[in-house]
C-alpha cells in the first residue's frame, strides 16, 4: 500500500482492485476531474487496510483523516466537497429524483450483476442462471429508454451513468449477450459512454 505520510494530506488516495465498485469510484474521480493517487491491490489485502476499512473490502478512498469505503458515501462526499463537474441536477426535486433512479439501478440491476461477478468460491450456478436471465430481460425491456436522452434519463452525464457504465462494460464477463437489433438504443448508449475520455482513463 501507499504510505499516506509520503503524500500531501489534501490529496485523495484510492485503494482499488479491478472489481465493479472500484471501477465506479475511478470513473467518478475521472468525471469530477480530481487528481488522485491510485494504489492498485489484487488478491492480497494488506493488514493496513483494516485500519482504514473494518470490512477489509475495496475500494477505499482516503483524504486526510477520513477513509470512505461505500460507493454512495464516496459519491456524496465528492459531490458535496468538489462543486465543479457536478453529477446531480441543480434543484432539490431533480436531485431527489436522480438519487431515487440511482437507488433503483443498484437495487434492480447491480444486485443481479454482482451475483454474476462473484468469486468462483461463492458462485451458485442456479442463482447465477436466474440472475443472468433477469438482468438480460430487464436490459432488453428497458433498452428503448436509452433512445430518448443522450444519457440515462438525462441530457448530461451523471451519477446514474457512473453506476451503469462499469456494469455494462462487464456484460461479456457475466455471460450476457443482448440481441443487437432490439437493443440498439442501449448499444448506442454504451458506445457514447465508453468513448468518453473519463471512461477510457478508468479502465487503464
Amino acid at each position: 500500500m501507499i504510505d499516506a505520510n509520503d503524500i500531501p494530506s489534501s490529496q485523495l488516495i484510492l485503494y482499488a482492485d479491478d472489481g465493479y465498485d472500484s471501477h465506479v469510484v475511478r470513473l467518478l474521480l475521472e468525471e469530477k476531474k480530481l487528481a488522485y493517487y491510485l494504489s492498485r491491490l489484487h488478491s492480497e489485502r494488506p493488514e493496513d487496510l483494516t485500519e482504514l476499512n473494518p470490512y477489509h473490502t475495496l475500494p477505499v478512498l482516503q483524504q486526510r483523516e477520513i477513509a470512505l469505503y461505500e460507493i454512495n458515501v464516496i459519491f456524496e462526499y465528492l459531490e458535496e466537497r468538489y462543486h465543479a463537474n457536478k453529477l446531480l441536477p441543480d434543484t432539490p426535486q431533480e436531485r431527489a429524483q436522480f438519487r431515487q433512479l440511482a437507488w433503483r439501478i443498484q437495487r434492480d440491476w447491480l444486485v443481479l450483476g454482482k451475483r454474476l461477478l462473484m468469486h468462483p468460491d461463492s458462485f451458485n450456478k442456479a442463482q447465477a442462471a436466474l440472475a443472468k436471465k433477469q438482468l438480460a430481460d430487464s436490459l432488453i425491456t428497458l433498452s428503448p429508454l436509452f433512445a430518448h436522452k443522450s444519457y440515462f434519463m438525462a441530457d448530461e452525464f451523471g451519477w446514474c451513468d457512473v453506476l451503469l457504465a462499469p456494469l455494462l462494460w462487464r456484460l461479456e464477463e457475466m455471460g450476457i449477450e443482448l440481441p443487437r437489433a432490439i437493443s440498439r438504443p442501449l448499444f448506442d448508449y454504451q458506445t457514447r459512454v465508453f468513448e468518453r475520455s473519463s471512461f477510457q482513463k478508468s479502465v487503464r
